[in-house]
């Protein structure tokens, strides 16, 4: 059995090469990857749009490692992007980190908890069997 999530696509809706419209989740372990701000290992804050949203995701991919699972395995992300940020520029900024690696998402405009944060990122993902 796969522990990888599988892309659902409905034929009346748009198909998108960055995202899918749903996920199945095969049954097995799940990590729920709470939201990463673009913040170094010190926890200082990056400067800008794009270094923050490549290190909230470099933050979510340490995340996925250390629970034995990766970028592939990831169903769901959920974008909080501050308000007035062109989801477009993080968009581009996400391609550098994350790749190719089709998954569900769901971008939100919010007022972020922590002054200067202009993204956070959560994730859902399976873990594979060891």
């Amino acid at each position: 059995m796969t522990t990888q999530p599988v892309p659902v696509d409905p034929p009346e809706l748009p198909r998108s090469l960055a995202f899918a419209q749903g996920m199945i989740i095969p049954a097995g372990p799940v990590l729920y990857v709470g939201g990463q701000n673009g913040t170094d290992s010190t926890g200082a804050l990056l400067d800008g749009l794009e270094a923050q949203t490549a290190q909230a995701l470099r933050n979510v991919l340490a995340v996925l490692a250390e629970a034995g699972t990766g970028p592939e395995n990831v169903a769901k992300l959920t974008i909080y992007l501050a308000v007035g940020i062109d989801p477009g520029a993080a968009y581009a900024a996400t391609r550098s980190v994350w790749g190719d690696h089709r998954t569900a998402v769901t971008v939100l405009a919010v007022t972020p908890a922590r002054q200067g944060a202009l993204v956070e990122i959560e994730a859902v993902a399976t873990i594979p069997d060891r």
